[in-house]
């Protein structure tokens, strides 16, 4: 009978070994920013593409997509919740467009096209509510990141068809929402409030957070989101906060390598721990292999993120480094011969540049010498927020103090770096071409012309509650 017992408990035990291997993890992450009908946004894509690869990081199996169509992010939510269900922890991260009308949030997909309320109802946009519940109810563990409070960008048109006989509320950024047992609900901003996309080719200043705390070794994900909060408030000069609402009934890690072995212990409501001390250096190595050659500096990026202070770090910096300024140091001959000692602590506004009085041609020709210098921008005479963020960047590569504006010495001293590429009087934009005459006549502003080149089952009755929950919100309350 003894014999018998051990035996039994050497089954019990293997048992759990294999319960902890199979901690499941699952995540939906898209990013759309490639609108048809509206403005474009061009960082949700980023945002998308750097959240997954810190999940993947840390176990998550990753259902993903950018600048999805209705019926293609209608396909990746049926993929996702099938597999969900019953999973320890799901996420969902959205970047994007969100609108709220009459108190419910809803996502957009690129393909949107929304003129009323009814639009929005009959399925143009995804209930949020609606989506989460059908998709996760079944996780133990909920968590829910929403990158998505920008300005609505339908409010006027759902406004003006509603009539004179009926109000229709539209707010500004996304509604107040309310968690469940075991779900963490996190927004970007306030209800009610937008939130920053941040400069063009970055990350958000919340999915930048999100991506350098959420993954840290040992970190609870309420603390996590806490230092979230602080960082991005921090960032954005208090212009914006964070806001969340959370009814989780444990303890949750998403990297629980780092944790105390009383904690790691402990019994959590994220289940087993995903790895110890050595696996975590392992899964380390892993993803810095996957990143090292890279030639994007978003996913190098999410390596820093995942491991502030990871064996990695310096190499990392270093490649970011070298993508950022390469080009340039290609294309530029004695940068800091003649430059005034103020062009590097002078700072730029745009009040300093309105003092320089760049007339469209002179904003061309800085916009050419910036292409030929290898800091790619279209050629249209307007200062736009793609060309400040290229300004920004040709800044921080000077060393010259960074606003995306500039001032008379910065520009003096653009005016000097010797571009290797013929001037062009192309133009990128789309605007109206000039006679090629006329063109060469204005390229001759500010100080000579700069270089350019072009920048150039089951499963049956899930779909049918995610379709039928979806057309269903136009009917609920």
């Amino acid at each position: 009978m003894r014999y018998l017992t051990i035996f039994l408990s050497l089954i019990c035990m293997a048992l759990s070994a294999h319960s902890a291997k199979a901690d499941r993890r699952v995540a939906f992450v898209v990013g759309n920013g490639a609108y048809k009908n509206v403005q474009p946004l061009p960082n949700p894509s980023i945002d998308a593409k750097s959240m997954a690869g810190v999940l993947r990081n840390v176990g998550f199996e990753v259902v993903e997509g950018t600048n999805l169509t209705r019926d293609k992010m209608t396909e990746r939510l049926l993929e996702f919740g099938k597999k969900a269900q019953g999973a320890d922890v799901a996420v969902f991260f959205y970047a994007g467009h969100g609108i709220a009308i009459g108190g419910v949030n809803y996502l957009l997909p690129i393909d949107a096209d929304i003129k009323s309320e009814m639009d929005v109802k009959l399925g143009a946009a995804i209930n949020i509510d609606l989506t989460l519940d059908q998709t996760m109810g079944d996780a133990k563990v909920k968590l829910v990141f929403l990158d998505a409070c920008r300005d609505n960008p339908f409010a006027a048109k759902i406004k003006a068809n509603a009539g004179a006989t009926r109000s229709v509320s539209v707010q500004t950024g996304l509604a107040e929402m309310k968690s469940g047992e075991g779900t963490l609900i996190a927004f970007a901003t306030g209800p009610g409030q937008t939130a920053l996309d941040g400069k063009e080719g970055t990350n958000s200043p919340f999915t930048r957070a999100l991506m350098a705390n959420i993954a840290t070794p040992g970190m609870e994900i309420q603390q996590a989101m806490t230092k979230v909060r602080a960082q991005v408030n921090e960032e954005t000069n208090k212009g914006q906060l964070p806001w969340g609402h959370t009814n989780l009934i444990g303890t949750v890690y998403l990297n629980q390598a780092a944790a105390p072995a009383a904690t790691a212990a402990a019994p959590s409501q994220a289940g087993p721990a995903v790895a110890t001390a050595s696996q975590g250096s392992e899964v380390e190595v892993e993803f810095w292999r996957s990143v090292k050659e890279s030639n994007k500096p978003e996913e190098l990026n999410a390596y820093l993120a995942s491991y502030p202070n990871g064996q990695f770090r310096s190499l990392a910096q270093a490649r970011i480094a070298s993508l950022q300024d390469g080009a340039s140091a290609n294309a530029t001959r004695n940068l800091t011969t003649g430059i005034d000692p103020k062009t590097f602590d002078a700072e730029a506004n745009q009040t300093t540049e309105d003092q320089i009085g760049l007339d469209k041609g002179q904003r061309r020709d800085v916009q050419r010498r910036l292409n030929g210098l290898g800091f790619d921008t279209k050629v249209t005479g307007v200062f736009n927020a793609p060309t400040r963020a290229v300004i920004t960047r040709w800044q921080a590569a000077r060393g010259y103090p960074k606003s995306g504006y500039l001032n008379k010495f910065q520009h003096k001293a653009l005016l000097t770096e010797i571009v290797a590429t013929t001037p062009t009087a192309s133009s990128d934009d789309g605007e109206e071409k000039k006679p090629a005459r006329r063109e060469r006549q204005r390229s001759s502003g500010g100080g000579g012309g700069g270089g350019g080149h072009r920048g150039g089952d089951p499963g049956a009755a899930f779909v049918g509650g995610v379709v039928g929950g979806m057309l269903g919100g136009a009917f609920r309350r």
